[in-house]
C-alpha cells in the first residue's frame, strides 16, 4: 500500500518506532467534561495513570451545555465526559477508562490484569465497585458535598441510611484487602482508579469515620490518593 511504501521511505531516514508512534499525531485524546465530576474525574486519573497526551475540553454545566448543541452531538444523553480521537467518540466514564487501559496498555501503569484469576477477581470487584459501592457513596456525595455548593443543606436521613450501607459494603472491602494490598491482587488497577472521585470528596465529610474505622481499608485509601497521578486530576480543579 501506499501507507506501507511512505512507511518503508521514510524510515530508512528516522527510527521506525518514531514513525509509528507519531502517526496518530493528527488524532490527538480529547476529554470533554468538567474537572470537579466525578465521572471526568475517572476518566482523566486513567489518561494520566497511562501517561497519554490529551486535550481537556472544559464543560459549561452550570450553563447547560451537556444538555445543548454541540455538545449533544457527542454524548444524546447530556452527560460528561466524553472522550474524542478521530472519528471515534466514547461516552460512560468507565467505558473510557477501560479504552484507555487497553489502547495504551504498553505504557504508563499497568491497569488491566489478563491472566486466569487475576482477571476473575478484577472483574468481579469491577462489578461490586459499579454496584455495591458507587449508589450508595454517589448519594453521600451529593448530600455531603455538593449541596454545600448549591447552599442546600442535607437530608440526615438519606445520609444515616447510605452510611449504613457503606458499612457493610466496606466491611467486605476490609476482608479483601487483609488479603492483597489491592482489590483485584497486589497492584493498582482500574477498579481502585475507579473509586478515587468519590473516595476524594467524602474522606473530608463525616463519614470519613466508616473509612478510618477498618485499619486495612484507610491504609488502602491513603495509598491510592496519594498517586501522582490522582494529584494532576485534583490540581485541575484550581483552574
Amino acid at each position: 500500500s501506499l501507507l506501507f511504501l511512505w512507511l518503508f521511505n521514510f524510515s530508512r531516514f528516522v527510527p521506525l518506532e518514531f514513525v509509528l508512534s507519531n502517526t496518530n499525531l493528527a488524532m490527538a485524546m480529547k476529554i470533554h467534561g468538567s474537572p470537579h465530576s466525578t465521572a471526568t474525574m475517572r476518566a482523566l486519573a486513567a489518561a494520566y495513570e497511562k501517561d497519554v497526551d490529551f486535550e481537556f475540553v472544559p464543560v459549561d454545566m452550570g450553563s447547560g451545555a451537556h444538555k445543548q448543541q454541540p455538545f449533544l452531538s457527542l454524548n444524546p444523553f447530556g452527560q460528561v465526559p466524553v472522550l474524542e480521537v478521530g472519528d471515534l467518540k466514547l461516552f460512560e466514564s468507565r467505558a473510557i477508562t477501560k479504552y484507555i487501559a487497553r489502547e495504551y496498555e504498553t505504557q504508563g501503569t499497568k491497569l488491566l490484569l489478563q491472566e486466569g484469576v487475576q482477571f476473575a477477581h478484577m472483574a468481579m470487584w469491577d462489578q461490586i465497585e459499579s454496584h455495591q459501592y458507587e449508589p450508595v457513596v454517589s448519594k453521600l456525595a451529593w448530600e455531603l458535598f455538593f449541596k454545600k455548593m448549591f447552599h442546600l443543606e442535607p437530608d440526615t436521613a438519606v445520609v444515616e441510611e447510605n452510611e449504613a450501607k457503606l458499612a457493610k459494603v466496606l466491611d467486605v472491602y476490609e476482608v479483601r484487602l487483609t488479603e492483597s494490598k489491592y482489590l483485584a491482587g497486589e497492584s493498582f488497577t482500574l477498579v481502585d482508579l475507579h473509586h478515587l472521585p468519590t473516595l476524594h470528596y467524602l474522606i473530608n465529610t463525616q463519614v470519613k469515620k466508616v473509612f478510618e474505622e477498618r485499619p486495612h481499608v484507610h491504609a488502602w485509601c491513603k495509598d491510592i490518593l496519594a498517586r501522582p497521578a490522582w494529584a494532576k486530576v485534583v490540581a485541575m480543579q484550581k483552574y
